[in-house]
């Protein structure tokens, strides 16, 4: 597998949110703060992630997380994750936060494992989560 950045009206992407679309996602608008990476398996695109900076100093957000559902279970959200993460930490963004309003108890629990602490951050029906990748020197 082979996770690399593309631009955010890359055609493999754009099909890739309209089927996170189809599954009950959110309308897509790219967005020129967001860094938009996809998964390629054998030639394929199975995954997408992005992140963009928030306002606040040092945090970062994560969306458009997806995997194509004869993909899930085989580690690709994960590895995406850690992408998107490290590629965060290197732009001085050590904070990074999601919203979702998924509920699929895998997705929980991949944020939990992954080391995201839900905060009570959110409106009403949405969950959120963040996580701190380095600690603060003293």
């Amino acid at each position: 597998m082979l996770i690399e950045a593309r631009p955010a009206l890359d055609p493999e992407l754009a099909a890739l949110v309209a089927a996170q679309r189809h599954e009950g996602g959110q309308v897509f608008a790219p967005d020129d703060r967001a860094a938009y990476f996809v998964a390629v398996v054998d030639g394929r695109a199975v995954a997408c992630g992005a992140w963009q900076p928030l306002p606040e100093v040092g945090v970062a957000e994560i969306k458009r997380m997806y995997v194509r559902p004869a993909f899930r279970g085989r580690g690709i959200a994960r590895q995406m994750i850690v992408t998107l993460e490290e590629e965060a930490l290197v732009a001085g963004r050590p904070v990074i936060r999601l919203t979702t309003g998924v509920t699929s108890p895998a997705a929980i629990a991949l944020y939990r494992t992954s080391g995201y602490e839900r905060v009570p951050l959110c409106e009403p029906a949405m969950y959120c989560y963040e996580k701190r990748l380095i600690a603060s020197v003293q």
